[in-house]
């Protein structure tokens, strides 16, 4: 799909109104597989997109086009392709601070928001002053590097990179296969280095918000889970799967479409 100036690779499934699915690093489209026929049998329509980046189509060079805004702008003219006004927004990993720049900057396009793992950007920053997320954030100042990372995340057959992931809960996925061809790495890396350029952590939001967080989530903590409370000033419902890691669409599927589904329900025209 043609998205200001790039190819997007989309999936379109069902009818309804639409769900917006937003995958992570370094996910692509096919993280929400377990997630999607459960949505098109509930009525809706489950778009799923490989975001910049990790669409061949839609690598633009240097790390200021992988700021927020740039994310962000991709999925409203998504929605204006589709002829759609408004959509419900599910984000994980970095997906979810792009549903969350979209519930602060475009409120009127989002029928509800719900981020998966992911806690509100300033719920996150002050957790990086006040707990040990500074410690789980670690590869965040690693991806900051030029280069270097790319080296050593494929090297040996991508061995870094593969266990980084097997260590975290993810094992069967082929997350690292899909980053090996040239500028793939990089462009998903430039998500993490395009932190410095982005201008605020984001607002509070008033849509109508989800946020389902893993209890075993090695990389996104508890503090900036029960802050994140602070910044949604709408209707919010918090749901802690004690079981869960990092991967949750992925791995559990299921007990992320349990409060996903009436989420969608309650507000859906």
């Amino acid at each position: 799909m043609r998205l200001r100036g790039h190819d997007f690779d989309v999936r379109v499934d069902g009818d309804g109104e639409p769900v917006v699915l937003l995958h992570g690093f370094p996910q692509h489209a096919g993280s929400w597989d377990g997630v999607r026929p459960a949505l098109v049998e509930a009525g809706y329509q489950a778009v799923a997109l490989d975001q910049r980046g990790y669409s061949p189509g839609a690598r633009p060079p240097g790390r200021r086009a992988y700021v927020l805004a740039e994310a962000a702008a991709d999925v409203l003219a998504l929605l204006d392709e589709l002829g759609a006004d408004r959509a419900h927004v599910v984000g994980h990993d970095w997906g979810g601070v792009v549903g969350w720049r979209l519930a602060a900057t475009a409120p009127d396009r989002l029928s509800s928001l719900t981020s998966v793992s992911t806690p509100h950007p300033r719920a996150m920053v002050r957790s990086l002053l006040t707990s040990d997320q500074a410690l789980r954030s670690w590869y965040m100042a690693l991806f900051q590097l030029p280069v270097l990372p790319e080296r050593l995340l494929l090297a040996a057959d991508g061995r870094l990179l593969r266990g980084m992931l097997r260590g975290t809960g993810l094992t069967k996925a082929d997350y690292v296969e899909r980053m090996r061809p040239d500028g793939a790495l990089t462009a998903a890396l430039n998500w993490y280095r395009a932190i410095p350029f982005d201008p605020g952590a984001g607002g509070p939001v008033a849509t109508p918000t989800l946020y389902v967080w893993g209890a075993r989530d090695p990389a996104l903590g508890p503090a900036a889970a029960a802050a994140t409370a602070r910044y949604v000033t709408g209707p919010y419902t918090f749901v802690r799967l004690p079981q869960a890691g990092h991967w949750i669409p992925e791995r559990e599927p299921d007990a992320l479409l349990e409060p996903l589904l009436v989420h969608l329900r309650r507000y859906s025209s």
